[in-house]
């Protein structure tokens, strides 16, 4: 094996780790660690970057959704809801993936991650809350797993980083059954998402393979780790992950369209 291998294959393996111990802690299936990190450590283009991470969500989503619904941290009804409307979606994102330029699909990205990062800083989580259902509740569910399908499918994210926030803010619930019940909403979308990825040639499995099983003990840990870190905090410092990874892509990205003028 080469050397260049070697290191494709260590740089890999390191965005596993990330992304699945962040996966743990934030709820998130981890495609918001790891788009990022293709881009920036294993020289992918934005396309195929997105189209590998949603296939790598897959394990990591598993196993921290068994982390958390161990604790009893799951709304398996809530869960439900928002996969039924997250299927459709991804079949949108997956096919919008394959349309969109790659110039804006790296700047719609960016301005996702600042999006979720000010409104992570503004949240003030509620660890004991409980989602009250009735018939309005299970449509706003369906219609937000809906537009997460389609950014899950479009942008390579579970969509934990909206789920989350939304269940949150919108919903009332707290925030452990908000972050476990995102992580069991995305096995689905990213079954569905990443059949599609597949077909369209849009996704590297053999990367995917090698980041999402080194993520599931990384995610364990996160889970084990999302306990004990006060609500508040936790969110804060989710928020701060989003705008640094949102600067290091952004300056990516000006210093590439830089080179293409010279």
């Amino acid at each position: 094996m080469s050397a260049a291998v070697r290191g494709r294959w260590w740089r890999l393996a390191i965005v596993g780790l990330l992304a699945g111990f962040f996966s743990g802690l934030f709820g998130v299936g981890g495609g918001v660690i790891i788009v990022p990190l293709l881009l920036m450590l294993a020289n992918f283009e934005q396309r195929r970057a997105s189209g590998t991470s949603l296939t790598a969500i897959l394990p990591t989503a598993i196993a921290g959704a068994i982390g958390y619904a161990v604790q009893g941290e799951v709304d398996w009804i809530a869960a439900g809801c928002l996969a039924g409307g997250a299927i459709v979606g991804s079949l949108i994102g997956s096919w919008l993936l394959h349309k969109v330029p790659q110039g804006v699909l790296r700047w719609l990205f960016i301005a996702f991650l600042v999006a979720m990062a000010i409104r992570m800083f503004l949240l003030v989580p509620d660890r004991g809350a409980v989602l009250e259902l009735g018939v309005g509740t299970v449509v706003a569910l369906i219609g937000l797993g809906l537009v997460t399908g389609i950014l899950s499918g479009l942008l390579g994210v579970g969509g934990g980083v909206v789920v989350v926030p939304m269940l949150m803010v919108l919903f009332g619930m707290g925030d452990l059954v908000a972050k476990g019940t995102s992580l069991l909403m995305m096995i689905p979308t990213s079954i569905t998402g990443t059949l599609a990825n597949v077909r369209r040639g849009n996704s590297d499995v053999r990367a995917a393979a090698v980041i999402g099983l080194l993520a599931v003990p990384a995610s364990l840990g996160g889970v084990a780790v999302a306990a004990a870190v006060p609500p508040q905090l936790g969110a804060v410092l989710f928020a701060a992950l989003l705008v640094f990874t949102a600067v290091q892509l952004a300056v990516r990205a000006v210093r590439q369209r830089r080179r293409g003028r010279d």
